[in-house]
């Protein structure tokens, strides 16, 4: 029995949150009687079509690349020299 009152709330509170979500939605309706026309007109660029943006990016990618490659080189680089040393011993 509780399962079922719990639902039912759930239910009339989703019920309403949408009421409000939708009376909100309609308060900010831009089709009111009163309507005043104001025109803007304003530039912006994005920040990729700037440039000295893709100058930046690709010297910072040719530095990553290069530190990558040059730190692997260095690992193949290091040789190991191993001796091994047998003794016979009189049992």
């Amino acid at each position: 029995m509780k399962k079922t009152s719990g639902s039912i709330a759930c239910r009339w509170m989703m019920v309403f949150l949408l009421s409000l979500v939708q009376a909100v939605s309609w308060g900010q309706d831009s089709s009111s009687s009163s309507h005043t026309e104001t025109t803007t007109t304003t530039t912006s660029t994005t920040w990729y079509a700037q440039p000295w943006v893709w100058v930046v990016g690709a010297a910072i990618f040719i530095i990553i690349l290069v530190a990558l490659f040059r730190s692997n080189s260095s690992r193949t680089d290091v040789s190991r020299s191993t001796t091994v040393v047998k003794t016979d011993r009189e049992v």
